[in-house]
């Protein structure tokens, strides 16, 4: 169910298809895992590009605090969809009797990992957009192709260590578990800053 040579080469391609067209869902997998993927990588597309924009030279301060609360809800879809792997990868094994739960535990998850990948699949087409920009400045291309090949083999290490978490997990040699995130600052009733200054003037 779980191989990382599906899921790197699935981010890169999504990564590429939805530069050119941002318009294309991510539902467009047939696999329902690989569905999940696409949607937790699409969130961390739109992250990547929403917070662009608040970097934007000459952003007013209106449109930076616009960006900042679609930054954090789409931040929030990130997390819960890395969730939803975790939630999917644990109910397929569950029927067969795992994780082990005498295994050693994991730091980390597969959909923290997964979601790990997703940024460095962004971080590997902006690097290299950066590598082959003609109207970069001297040594431009010379430094970012560096950055390139640190990041791959980065990715290549992250997606061996996903592979080995999997095996292990299959073979009853560690476990994993879903980590909730618990993000606070979206939640109204659990962040200061909005109910300390929330209204309670009747609705007009």
């Amino acid at each position: 169910m779980l191989v990382a040579d599906e899921i790197t080469p699935l981010h890169d391609q999504l990564t590429a298809r939805w530069h050119a067209d941002s318009s294309v869902p991510a539902e467009i997998q047939s696999h329902p895992w690989l569905a999940r993927v696409a949607r937790q990588h699409r969130a961390n597309f739109d992250l990547w590009h929403i917070e662009d924009e608040a970097r934007t030279p000459g952003a007013t301060d209106a449109g930076i605090a616009s960006v900042k609360r679609r930054i954090d809800s789409t931040n929030q879809l990130r997390n819960d969809l890395a969730e939803d792997l975790d939630r999917a990868l644990l109910e397929w094994l569950q029927p067969r009797h795992l994780p082990d739960s005498h295994a050693p535990l994991n730091s980390e998850s597969p959909g923290l990992i997964i979601d790990r990948l997703s940024i460095l699949a962004l971080k590997i087409y902006h690097t290299r957009e950066e590598a082959e920009r003609a109207s970069a400045p001297p040594g431009h291309a010379q430094r970012n192709r560096a950055r390139l090949a640190i990041l791959e083999e980065q990715r290549a290490d992250l997606a061996h260590c996903l592979d080995a978490l999997w095996r292990d997990t299959l073979a009853g040699h560690r476990r994993f578990k879903l980590y909730r995130q618990l993000k606070m600052y979206n939640d109204p009733t659990l962040n200061p800053a909005i109910y300390r200054n929330a209204t309670n003037d009747p609705p007009q």
